[in-house]
């Protein structure tokens, strides 16, 4: 064998060296990744090994990819290739340039993961947005150890070095092996023959495709068995955001019909709704309070087993607890276009907020005539040019953000929930003495990556493993006692919102409506009347209720309802009058009865979905194969009954595909007169 080996020309045998630590690269990286950050609620280890099966062949396509500029040179080259400084100056940066940008890519996949329980996609370009690079550079400093992570990594190049130089001149020393033309045409057939096979990737008919990593509905067995770097790659896409109008008017009747629009126009495209007002309701003060990273699942009111959230379930029990409500997208840029815009944000890799075209839009909180309007965060608005949301459609609104506080920064997102909280009140109060309604959205963010709390003035304590019953702990979804103090913080800033708001005196007259931007990256968990984390509908389903003890009756609502109803019902509640140009409808309209449906995406398995949820049904589109699918909640969630229930699917598809092509054509199509 030694002999054999030997009589291959040297600079094949470097290619192939060369070949295999590119490989073994990937696949240390591969065994990080499962050993550190796979999570899956499959037992089965067979789906485990085919899962590392696929992921190994993936790996083996891209280092072959990779390697076959190399294998050209060699074989141009042939006994030059060891004997020439540039072509080993050449070598020797392609294979710098090739492990420094893969060592990136690897390294910001694990953290992507473990921040968003996804592979890398091109989503992540929006946090190299201008303007907020800064901020996103800080967040990365203070949530991950970054300066650890950074001497690891220039030691591990520094070791890589060393092995390339030692693998140079090993072979450099060795006697060259000279080949007549025919031999060397053998290597050459037999080489191409090789990389092809390996690129190839299937024993089939058709190559190995990424989608077949996704023979199960479990997204830890799909993300093991991707290559993070080809999965990028493969869905980066320079298509712009835009809308058909053919597609919007085809899908007008339903959407119409659903939302009931006063005046149906398929041409003209009409969506508006005209709200008369209502002189018997008093004129409330209202506080929207979004909850950072604060999904259903993890608070005390929908059944987690850590209930970690007295304060939050104090007050939805003296009020009015959403039980589905669900936000159209997972982020919290998204969140806040939604439930001002009433639009769901489906751009596919930046976000509205950052898209010049969508950002001017007319909204129901500009329609609060007489009110004072207020946006108040702790960091800067800036972050996802967030503040254009506000200024260019919200007339006189006055934005409080970092710098304008009393309090200094605690981390990246700018003074901490307690200080906001602190001095918001402040402002609330000096408002509701001037006898004028305010209508405020109040924004938290330290439920959220590095997971900063402070104790204030107040006496909030973080517990450790050793206070904790750690198998309740296990079976609630929580994957660190990070994350589990940030949502009992959270909880405790809420209650010394409402302590505020009684000694300032306006709690008597105000609206308080909290909800979640969208849920947090869980563990498995199994608590849930539905199967949501299998489904991954669970990242959309949020905590949302109101309190206003003078004003609401303790209920508990159970229909679905939507982010994009949150202002038109509360423009119901104090009696405003307004137009309603977009998606949301009023939560409490009582004449729909079942006929109600939000309008959700997810990720499952790493495959893009929109889909809308009633009472009892789910259907969802793929973006990508465009593949459809019902689900029958009150039966078996997880098995698609379109076959069986073809008129219900087809029409859901109309409502479904009515939501999705009317958000297109309005996020270009509903500008200010």
């Amino acid at each position: 064998m030694q002999y054999s080996w030997k009589n291959i020309p040297r600079y094949i045998r470097y290619v192939f060296v060369q070949t295999l630590y590119l490989f073994l690269l990937m696949v240390m990286f591969r065994a990080i990744f499962y050993f550190f950050f796979f999570k899956t609620t499959v037992t089965n280890h067979t789906a485990i090994v085919k899962a590392w099966n696929f992921g190994l062949r993936f790996d083996l396509r891209l280092t072959l990819y990779l390697m076959v500029p190399l294998l050209l040179l060699a074989f141009i080259s042939r006994n030059n290739f060891f004997t020439s400084r540039p072509i080993r100056r050449g070598v020797t940066i392609y294979l710098s340039i090739i492990y420094i940008v893969l060592l990136w890519l690897y390294v910001v996949d694990l953290g992507h993961y473990a921040y968003l329980g996804q592979r890398l996609d091109p989503s992540i370009l929006r946090f190299f947005a201008k303007g907020e690079r800064a901020d996103n550079a800080r967040m990365v400093w203070q949530s991950y150890p970054v300066l650890r992570g950074s001497v690891g990594i220039i030691i591990f190049l520094y070791l890589l070095y060393l092995l390339q130089r030692a693998t140079w001149r090993k072979f450099a020393a060795q006697q060259p092996t000279y080949l007549r033309n025919w031999p060397f045409v053998g290597y050459v057939v037999t080489m191409i023959l090789l990389f092809a096979a390996g690129i190839y990737g299937n024993v089939a008919y058709f190559p190995l495709r990424w989608s077949q990593a996704m023979f199960t509905r479990d997204n830890g067995i799909t993300s093991l068995g991707l290559n993070p770097v080809l999965y990028f790659i493969s869905n980066f896409s320079v298509d712009s955001d835009t809308f058909d109008t053919k597609s919007t008017q085809n899908y007008y009747p339903a959407i119409s019909e659903y939302l009931r629009v006063d005046s149906p126009d398929v041409n003209k495209l009409n969506y508006i709704r005209d709200v008369p007002a209502d002189s018997a309701k008093p004129k409330l003060n209202v506080v929207l309070v979004m909850l950072e990273s604060t999904g259903a699942a993890v608070t005390s009111m929908y059944g987690n087993p850590m209930q970690a959230t007295p304060n939050m379930q104090r007050l939805a029990d003296s009020g009015i607890l959403f039980k589905n409500f669900y936000v159209p997208a997972i982020s919290t840029a998204k969140t806040v276009f939604a439930v001002h815009t009433g639009l769901p944000d489906i751009t596919s890799v930046k976000t509205a907020s950052r898209h010049p075209k969508m950002l001017d839009q007319r909204i129901v909180m500009d329609q609060f005539k007489g009110y004072e309007k207020l946006y108040l965060l702790g960091g800067n608005t800036n972050w996802a040019n967030i503040r254009a949301v506000f200024t260019n459609n919200i007339e006189g609104i006055r934005i409080y953000e970092e710098g304008m506080y009393k309090s200094g920064k605690a981390d990246v997102w700018g003074v901490s929930d307690y200080d906001l909280i602190t001095e918001a009140s402040e402002i609330f109060k000096k408002e509701n003495d001037t006898r004028k309604p305010f209508i405020a959205f109040l924004q938290l963010a330290d439920n959220h990556p590095p997971y900063t709390t402070t104790s204030g003035a107040g006496d909030f304590k973080k517990v450790t493993e050793k206070d904790l019953d750690m198998k309740k702990f296990k079976e609630s979804g929580f994957v660190s006692v990070d994350q589990f103090n940030a949502l009992r913080y959270e909880d405790y800033n809420v209650g010394h919102l409402i302590d505020l708001a009684r000694k300032n005196g306006y709690l008597d007259n105000t609206i308080f409506v909290f909800f979640g931007d969208h849920n947090c990256v869980l563990d498995p968990y199994h608590f849930m009347p539905l199967p949501e984390y299998e489904l991954a509908t669970g990242g959309v389903h949020v905590t949302a209720f109101m309190y206003s003890p003078k004003h609401i009756a303790p209920e508990v609502i159970d229909y679905p309802v939507s982010l994009l109803d949150v202002y038109p019902t509360v423009a119901g509640m104090v009696g405003m009058p307004y137009k309603n140009y977009t998606l949301g409808v009023n939560m409490f309209d009582t004449t729909r009865g079942n006929d109600r449906y939000v309008f959700i995406q997810y990720i499952r398995n790493q495959m893009p979905y929109y889909a809308i949820m009633g009472p009892r049904y789910l259907y969802e589109v793929n973006y990508r194969t465009h593949a459809k699918a019902l689900y029958d909640l009150k039966a078996d969630p997880m098995k698609d009954v379109s076959a069986q229930l073809p008129d219900t699917a087809r029409s859901l598809d109309s409502l479904a595909n009515g939501f999705y092509e009317s958000t297109r054509y309005l996020m270009f199509n509903n500008k200010k007169q």
